[in-house]
């Protein structure tokens, strides 16, 4: 009875150690997912057409391409994809509502495995951010 009882007890340790190392990586994951949406809607609404032609009277328009490219450039400047090895992310561009959303994902190893659960696992955060003109 005393080594079943150690052997679910070592489960559980092992369930909790991994539960906290997923949640704190999904932590770190949304900081990355809200800085690459703010700096994919920002850049991606202020590309080089704003410097060409102005800020429009009506709107900012946010194209995928630009939008995409800020935020692979965020990710690179601020290392993310070193910190998380496996980082991939998807963009998603509503230009009705100037809402910029970004998924980040990233494989995650888990300190300690409970036999028969899988050694490697995913997780994801998300962002979102939104840019409009500010007319007084």
């Amino acid at each position: 009875m005393i080594i079943g009882l150690a052997v679910v007890l070592a489960m559980l340790v092992a369930v909790v150690v991994d539960a906290s190392a997923a949640y704190l990586q999904r932590q770190g994951l949304d900081t990355v997912a809200d800085g690459a949406a703010l700096s994919g809607a920002d850049l991606g609404a202020t590309g080089q057409e704003t410097y060409t032609t102005g800020v429009p009277e009506e709107e900012l328009r946010l194209t995928p391409e630009a939008v995409r490219d800020a935020v692979r450039a965020y990710l690179a400047a601020t290392g993310a994809y070193a910190h998380y090895p496996g980082l991939t992310f998807d963009v998603a561009v509503d230009a009705n509502e100037h809402r910029v959303l970004v998924e980040v994902r990233a494989p995650i190893d888990l300190p300690l495995t409970v036999p028969g659960a899988p050694g490697r696992a995913s997780i994801g955060a998300t962002g979102s951010a939104v840019v409009a003109v500010d007319r007084p």
